[in-house]
This record gives structure tokens, C-alpha cells and sequence, in this order.
């Protein structure tokens, strides 16, 4: 079986709803399609749990109503039959129904996490409609009966593959299962979300709890390209990726992944495919174990960074003052992504600030403490990166720009620097010229 997921873009209008059908029904293989919600709408849920916060009777209204016409003018158009359109509708009004009732309650995270996953719920409950009326069969799948992941960090895939293949087992036999993405339930089996972009993480879960052939992932891009093409012209897509280096790109900003996509999948060796729902034919980028080629791959950038530099004021080599530092981060469970050292400074950033006021406190009573916000990590990732005879030319950028940070040799396939977020996009073309095209000239 293989796991195709379409993203927001993909399934965000009746035009691209009819490409994602022509697709499945090209591939005669057995396949379960994973979801997105409409491009806009989780925006719009988003927005519909601040008014459940405020109470905002009025405002929930409007939205709600919003959120059904917006998606009965997607069942109008998209199906002919009178008689299977009144029926959607009718499912879609119930739905609504259950959101109004939802958002009279009081504000809590499950409530958010129930809100802002229907998004997926309504689109495949209208897209499995669809291929019905078009006499494609296949099976809708609550996600919410299967996708008891516990951590989200670490998922239990042995807990999922259990529920899905009781789930499928009691439904009828067919070659297409559709079912959403983003939505799972947590530790206490409460309905949770797998976070912005978790369509992707459902995905490749769902591919290691099934013993998938591999995982598609359907976007508005063919494949993953060696720079952000959003800011720099002339990038291209990469044929090739290893899983290590999928994930470092991935956590360090890469759009089209989401950051643990492809975790679930290393241990049982099933490729990604990242493919262009709008040019099916592109070869696209696979993601395996399989090493193509070394060195140089591509570049990535990660916003929201935040600098910390902590200098010891009475403690210059103490035994244990790492150790402290990094407690402190712990206690707060915040992840570090870069740290330099030196003899009584350390620099380190950090992308979650919900408790660094709370970090800064207790640090500064041992240490000075200096805070810096608004920076961007550039990350530069290839198989054995560091052993590229063409690596070097990426610190011609301090000629240019003032780099806060570099981060060399803790990884073989990663350098990592950081700037501050107004030289991002002269420092991505910079290295683009410096490290992927002959033709060489200062951009900056």
C-alpha cells in the first residue's frame, strides 16, 4: 500500500480537488490519501478558538457561517447529482452544528485541538463524497479512531498500526482510504493536533504503521528545492535526499517538510516522495537511506530565532556551570538549537520564548545575561558537508554580512550560521551565487 498526502494548496479549490482525483485514479495500486485541510481554512479556525476565548458570541457565528458557505460552494461545484449534493450539505450542517456547540464551551486545549481540527474532517468528508459520485470507490477513516500517537515527539507507532488494521479490518474492503491529517489523540487519549504542517507527520506514521511501499507527500513544488525559491531566483529541485539530511533541512525551515516528516519512516526504509500536484510527471525529490552523492546539497532558513549570551561573573572555569546552564533549559523544556563556548561566555539560541522570562530570571543571578531576538539560522546540509572541498566558500559571508554565530563540525552534513533576520535573504542569494552557480559575483 501507499500513503499519499495532499496539502492545503492541493485540495484548496474544486479545480485542484479534480487534479488530486485524476492522480489517484492514475496509480492502480492499493493507497491510503491523508488530508489537509483548504489552504485559508485552519487560518480560519485559528481565529474562530480567539473568539471561543473571548466568548465572542457574535463573532463565532460569523466565522462558523464563513467556514459552511465557503465549503457548500465547493459541494455546488463540484458535484453534479442534486441528490448526492443535498446530502453533503446536510453532513456539512451537522458539522457546523457540532462546531457551535463546541464553541460554547469553555476555552481549553481540547477544545482548541476539536476546533481547529475539522478543517480536515469537513474537506475529506466532501473530497471521499466526490470520488463516490464519480464512481470511484473508496472508504472515509475517522483519523481520530486510529491515531493514538501519545508523544508527539515520539510517536507509538505500534498503538497506531494496532487501532488502523482493526479499524480497516472492520470496514469494507477497498484499494482507496481517505482520512485526514494534523489530528491524533495524546497521552490520555484526548484529541490533540500534530502542530502546523503535521499532515505530513501523519502521513509517514500512518506509512510505519502499515509497512507502507512509501510515502507521497503532494504539494505546490516539485520536490524540495537547494535554496528557498520564495526569495532566490535559479534554485532547483534536488533528486536525491538522504533521511539525515531530509530532517536537517526540515528542522532548520525547510517549508514543504514538516520537521519530523520523516523520523517515523528511517527505521523501516520507506522512501518520501515529494511530488508537484500541479506537474504529477516531475520527478520530484525522494528521500531514502540511499546516499547519491556527497557534500553540498542545500541551504535552509529558520526565523524566530532568539540569541542568548550568558558570561559568567564569578564562576570563570567552575566545574559544573555547562551543567547549570543547561538545567535551566531543561526545567523549562526549551530546546537549544546552536551553542559556541568559550572560556566564561556561551552563546546559544533558542526558537520558543513562552518561558524565557522565566530562564532569564534565574540565570541572571549567577550570570550576565543578554538577549537578542529577531535572528535567522541559515543552515547548509549535504552528506559529509564539512569534507566539501567547496564548504569554505561560505565564509566569504563575513566579508559581507555580520554573522552572529557559526555553528561547524557538531554534525558531519550540517553548518549552521546565524544572522540577523533583515540579512536572511541577502545572505541566501549570497551563498546560492557562492556555492551553486560557476558564475561567482558579489550580490550583497
Amino acid at each position: 500500500m501507499k500513503i499519499l498526502k495532499f496539502g492545503g494548496t492541493s485540495v484548496g479549490s474544486v479545480e485542484n480537488l479534480i487534479k488530486v482525483k485524476e492522480i489517484l485514479i492514475s496509480d492502480q495500486e492499493d493507497k491510503m490519501v491523508v488530508c489537509s485541510a483548504m489552504s485559508g481554512v485552519t487560518d480560519q479556525l485559528i481565529r474562530l478558538v480567539e473568539n471561543v476565548k473571548f466568548s465572542d458570541v457574535d463573532a463565532i457565528t460569523r466565522n462558523l457561517h464563513r467556514l459552511e458557505s465557503k465549503h457548500s460552494d465547493v459541494i455546488d461545484e463540484l458535484i453534479k447529482d442534486q441528490g448526492i449534493r443535498n446530502t453533503l450539505k446536510d453532513g456539512l450542517s451537522a458539522m457546523i452544528t457540532e462546531m457551535f456547540e463546541i464553541s460554547s464551551q469553555e476555552y481549553s486545549e481540547v477544545v482548541n485541538s476539536k476546533l481547529i481540527t475539522f478543517g480536515e474532517a469537513i474537506l475529506t468528508y466532501i473530497f471521499s463524497g466526490f470520488l463516490n459520485a464519480e464512481g470511484i470507490s473508496n472508504v472515509l477513516l475517522d483519523a481520530k479512531e486510529f491515531m493514538y500517537v501519545g508523544s508527539v515527539e515520539n510517536p507509538n507507532i505500534s498503538n497506531v498500526e494496532e487501532k488502523l488494521t482493526k479499524v480497516i479490518e472492520c470496514n469494507p474492503h477497498t484499494s482507496l482510504y481517505i482520512t485526514q491529517g494534523f489530528v491524533c489523540r495524546n497521552e490520555v487519549e484526548q484529541i490533540s493536533h500534530l502542530k502546523r504542517g503535521g499532515s505530513d507527520y501523519t502521513a509517514t506514521i500512518i506509512g510505519a504503521a502499515l509497512n507502507a511501499s512509501e510515502v507521497q507527500i503532494w504539494t505546490d513544488i516539485d520536490g524540495l528545492h537547494n535554496n528557498d525559491p520564495r526569495y532566490v531566483e535559479e534554485t532547483h529541485p534536488i533528486s536525491h535526499l538522504t533521511y539525515n539530511e531530509a530532517a536537517e533541512l526540515a528542522y532548520f525551515g525547510a517549508k514543504i517538510l514538516h520537521p519530523q516528516t520523516v523520523s517515523p519512516v528511517v527505521g523501516k526504509d520507506i522512501p518520501v516522495l515529494l511530488k508537484n500536484t500541479f506537474d504529477p510527471e516531475a520527478p520530484g525529490t525522494v528521500i531514502s537511506n540511499k546516499t547519491y552523492q556527497k557534500g553540498l546539497k542545500a541551504i535552509s532558513a529558520k526565523d524566530g530565532i532568539t540569541a542568548i549570551k550568558i558570561k559568567s561573573n564569578r564562576m570563570l572555569m567552575a566545574h559544573g556551570y555547562l551543567r547549570r546552564i543547561f538545567e535551566v533549559f531543561d526545567n523549562y523544556h526549551t530546546s537549544i538549537d546552536m551553542i559556541t563556548t568559550s572560556e566564561i561566555a556561551i552563546s546559544l539560541t533558542i526558537d520558543n520564548t513562552s518561558n524565557l522570562d522565566e530562564i532569564v530570571k534565574e540565570i541572571e543571578t549567577y550570570a550576565e545575561i543578554t538577549v537578542e531576538q529577531d535572528h535567522s539560522i541559515i543552515c547548509i546540509v549535504g552528506e559529509s558537508v564539512i569534507n566539501d572541498k567547496n564548504s569554505y566558500k561560505l565564509f566569504e559571508i563575513l566579508n559581507f554580512i555580520p554573522v552572529r554565530m557559526v555553528s561547524y563540525g557538531g554534525s558531519n552534513n550540517n553548518i549552521s550560521i546565524l544572522v540577523d533576520t533583515k540579512d536572511k535573504i541577502p545572505t541566501l542569494k549570497f551563498l546560492n551565487k557562492k556555492l551553486f552557480q560557476t558564475t561567482i559575483e558579489a550580490v550583497v
